[in-house]
């Protein structure tokens, strides 16, 4: 296996391993990590972020995004309304209960990411961080 290979298998493995300890701990307070990142989404965009955003922000399929939606609105996390330039487009904003939900599990998932880093110091974590910074330019440019 060549440099590349190892290094795309490794970040995809370290994603992956943090994305789930986080969404079990978090599943454990009676939430889901995608559930707090699309709260804080919202939360954000102070109540003038559309479905079609966020599905768009997480590359989410539309129909995933409105379901997740129709769950969090049920929970009384969000509210929909209609968006007063085009009454066809529904804007979602955050509750009370959903701000509730993001400070109880944001402080849980710093700790946690915190955690999962901590067989690194801290001149590797940062050397870590510049690197993917530039990775994330290259992509994006």
């Amino acid at each position: 296996m060549n440099c590349d290979e190892q290094l795309t298998r490794n970040l995809a493995s370290a994603y992956l391993h943090i994305h789930r300890r986080m969404n079990r701990a978090l599943a454990q307070e009676g939430t889901s990590l995608t559930r707090v990142k699309i709260l804080i989404f919202i939360q954000k965009q102070e109540g003038a972020a559309r479905a079609v955003d966020i599905a768009e922000m997480f590359d989410l399929a539309p129909r995933t995004v409105t379901e997740a939606l129709d769950g969090m609105e049920r929970d009384g996390l969000i509210v929909r309304a209609a968006d007063p330039g085009d009454r066809r487009v529904k804007r979602v904003a955050i509750t009370d209960a959903g701000a509730r939900t993001v400070a109880a599990g944001e402080p849980l998932r710093k700790r946690l990411l915190s955690e999962q880093l901590d067989g690194l110091n801290e001149d590797e974590r940062a050397r870590l961080a510049a690197l993917l910074g530039r990775l994330v330019e290259t992509l994006e440019g």
